[in-house]
């Protein structure tokens, strides 16, 4: 091997592209150590694990962007220094110079902490660190690498934790995540190895020795890593959209190969900003990034489950016995004191008129709160009165929500008693969002919160009378905890549907009509593949079996959902689908080409019917027209055999019983596919088909999440204005919503995340009832948080 005529400098350029490699690669493997943490943090665990977990989570969200930045600075001091080696010294060492003295336990825990994480990533980059320290060895003729070189895994692990400490983060969440962060950081350094020696070997040095697969794992949400390519060429870029780091790098676990030759060829911060555009430009849907509305409603569970974790927390240091894992049944004594509360609550409301119920909800409210102090009285532990106080909270908030229609304020009213029964004997509805009373609220008063003055008349009547309907269900079965919850939570998702679909006058023949475009689709996708199936052995011209395809198994469709399948019309279509395939079939006597051109003037006008039913311009129908009749001249001089009469039979049966033969597949609804209907009819829907930003699979995700009722302001053709979902189709690929004015405008799932990703369709509260009760409660508690136990 011939050394380059400057090895010094060779090896400086490999050092700077090794912690440019760390620059680039650090933002999305911080980014991964966050979702890590969030996803330990809503595990299943111990109280107390779980708590430091949450803790740790709470904390790294909060500062890792300090992380980051402290991250780069450090690397880029480095770069700035890299041809001068120096002394790797223990954080907290570095100037004590000769005197003696004790080394306090901070400053050892954290050389524990940098001295696992270098072994934890040696374990990982082994190899790649070895070929690594061969090639420099070669080029600086020396044995070793120095003990403070930057290559060495110490050294870059005393950067992370120093940074880590830096940025406010603790040794205890570090050991909490430290599994998470051996691997996401580990992994970080051997992809910095990896791409080094991959640079070496570009320049000629020592390309003999085999360099191993990086082997990559596939990650969730976000930080997700792509399999790395082999040795000879470019990794690809990240599958989502990188974040940007604090020295305008985009984040990443791959760097391109120009990337990796232009990071090498200078000083580490100049060189890194003039390689940002190239990058920039091969990074697939880099616009969704700066989109961080839409990101920070997607962190909505996160922070709902941050939320319940603080009070928790807060109630944990009042009442140490405060469990929200341990179940158990209340005092005899509370439980009459319930009983009696919920005879109350219900005689009153019995006995006082209905058109004074509204009116008399802030009086209610007050009784209840006067009652609180009765019950705490029946209490016989901490924990009952600590359970009493925070329902008690919980209820004064939601009950002062001024968004909530006061006629529907009443019964949320009358679900207090029923929670707190609830809520003492099972204790986890304080410690996740997914209990069913909390869904239950929540559910309703996503879809009351909706209404104004204007809306509350035309939408809520109905509505009204199922949550009246509800509450009463619940009432009339107190012994039964959760399940009553969960089972009226499940009718009230089956009332949501009916009811947008044929009591809701605004919705009802948007909902009619989307599911006419439904069907048209999933039948025109699911005639083609049985066509093709029909006609796979079959000798027909490819200008009929094109035809056949892609324009009549859509005229099929769309007449089977106009007459229905087994009408006269469909009939019809079916009919002239097997007359074509005769008349396109070889044709070798004279009556047969007789009987063509005597079938064929009916056959051509049932054609015409069929293609403007489906839709079809004019224009349009006379090139397929023309197409067709190309290709039945051909079939007179073809020189294939012809149809068997039996065959042609089997096909017409076949077609007549086409709907029998369907089959139950999952099939996808790509947008290009979702057309208007023809006609006046489409005059009731809006089909929305541009605008928006590309989506990330989170956003798609959150597409299907959305729930039956829910409210949003839409920006779409220059108006922004409420609406509502009020119907989604199979599988959730495509989402009606209608707005009280009576638009209603269809959403394909992949352009509904679009939307949600740029911003354009935004939830109308960005917040859960229960959860903005449970902030509510909880900045009362942390005000005065005796009242607990007062």
């Amino acid at each position: 091997m011939a050394i380059p005529a400057d090895p010094k400098a060779l090896a400086a350029q490999a050092r700077r592209t090794f912690l440019n490699v760390l620059l680039y690669g650090a933002p999305n493997a911080l980014s991964a150590v966050e979702e890590g943490a969030k996803a330990l943090a809503l595990q299943a665990a111990p109280p107390e694990l779980l708590m430091r977990r949450r803790d740790a989570w709470a904390d790294v969200q909060r500062l890792r962007g300090a992380w980051q930045r402290l991250l780069a600075e450090g690397l880029q001091r480095r770069a700035a220094t890299v041809h001068e080696p120096t002394p790797s010294q223990p954080g907290g060492l570095s100037h004590r110079g000769a005197e003696l003295s004790l080394v306090d336990d901070d400053t050892i825990e954290h050389e524990i902490l940098t001295s696992r994480l270098a072994l934890a990533a040696m374990d990982q980059a082994a190899s790649e660190f070895t070929d690594l320290r061969s090639r420099l060895g070669t080029i600086e003729r020396r044995a070793d690498l120095a003990s403070g070189d930057v290559l060495r895994p110490h050294v870059v692990s005393r950067e992370l934790v120093d940074a880590w400490r830096g940025a406010g983060l603790s040794i205890g969440a570090w050991r909490v995540l430290q599994p998470l962060l051996h691997d996401e950081l580990g992994h970080l350094m051997v992809l910095a190895y990896h791409e080094t020696n991959k640079w070496l070997i570009a320049h000629g040095v020592l390309p003999g020795i085999d360099l191993r697969p990086l082997i990559r794992r596939s990650r969730a949400a976000g930080a997700a890593g792509q399999p790395a390519a082999a040795a000879g060429g470019p990794p690809s870029m990240p599958a989502h959209p990188p974040t940007q780091g604090p020295t305008g790098v985009p984040g990443g676990h791959s760097l391109p190969a120009s990337a990796v030759s232009a990071l090498a060829g200078g000083a580490a911060a100049p060189v890194v900003a003039a390689s940002r555009p190239a990058m920039l430009r091969q990074a697939v849907g880099e616009e969704t990034r700066m989109m961080t509305r839409a990101s920070n409603l997607m962190r909505a569970s996160e922070q709902a489950q941050a939320v319940l974790g603080k009070l928790n927390r807060l109630v944990g240091q009042q009442v140490p016995d405060f469990d929200a894992t341990t179940s158990f049944q209340p005092s005899p004594k509370l439980a009459a004191a319930i009983a009696d509360a919920e005879r109350e609550v219900a005689q009153r409301l019995r006995t006082t008129r209905p058109d004074a119920l509204v009116a008399s909800a802030p009086a209610l409210l007050d009784d209840l709160q006067e009652r609180k102090q009765a019950l705490k009285q029946a209490t016989e532990s901490p924990i009952e009165r600590a359970t009493i106080e925070i329902v008690a909270l919980l209820f004064q908030s939601i009950l002062t929500e001024e968004r909530l229609p006061p006629s529907v304020r009443v019964w949320f009213a009358r679900l207090q008693m029923p929670v707190l029964r609830v809520a003492v004997s099972e204790p986890d509805f304080f410690a996740t969002t997914d209990h069913p009373a909390r869904k239950l609220i929540d559910r309703m008063g996503a879809c009351v919160m909706g209404f104004d003055a204007a809306t509350a008349g035309v939408m809520g009547d109905a509505l009204e009378k199922e949550i009246k309907r509800v509450v009463q269900v619940v009432e009339a079965y107190p012994d039964t905890g959760r399940r009553v919850f969960q089972t009226v939570l499940v009718e009230f998702e089956k009332f949501l549907e009916h009811y947008f679909r044929t009591e809701n006058e605004v919705s009802r023949k948007g909902v009619s009509l989307a599911q006419q475009v439904e069907q048209r689709e999933i039948l025109a996708i699911q005639y083609t593949i049985e066509l093709r199936k029909m006609l796979n052995e079959v000798p027909v011209q490819e200008g009929v079996r094109d035809f056949l395809f892609q324009i009549w198994a859509d005229v099929l469709a769309m007449t089977a959902v106009k007459s229905g399948v087994q009408s006269e019309a469909t009939k019809a279509m079916k009919r002239a689908a097997a007359d074509l395939i005769w008349s396109a079939s070889a044709k070798v006597s004279r009556e047969e080409r007789a009987e063509v051109i005597r079938r064929l003037p009916p056959l051509l006008k049932t054609l015409r019917d069929g293609m403007a039913t489906a839709g079809v311009a004019g224009a349009r129908q006379d090139e397929h027209i023309q197409a067709l009749n190309n290709s039945l001249a051909a079939a007179f001089t073809a020189k294939t055999a012809a149809i068997p009469a039996e065959r042609l039979d089997e096909l017409m049966l076949r077609l007549e019983t086409l709907e029998e033969l369907l089959p139950d597949t999952e099939v996808e609804i790509d947008e290009a596919m979702v057309l208007d209907l023809s006609g006046h009819e489409s005059s009731g829907l809006e089909v929305v088909a541009e605008g928006g930003s590309m989506p990330s699979p989170a956003m798609v995700g959150w597409a299907r999440s959305i729930q039956v009722g829910s409210w949003f302001k839409l920006d779409y053709r220059g108006r922004n204005e409420a609406v509502q979902l009020a119907w989604q189709g199979l599988r959730k690929q495509l989402s009606l919503f209608a707005s009280p004015n009576g638009r209603c405008v269809l959403f394909q799932q992949h352009r509904l995340a679009a939307f949600l990703q740029a911003g354009l369709m935004v939830p109308a509260e960005e917040e859960a009832l229960t959860v903005r009760a449970t902030r509510d409660a909880l900045a009362k508690l942390d005000a005065d948080p005796s009242r607990l136990l007062s």
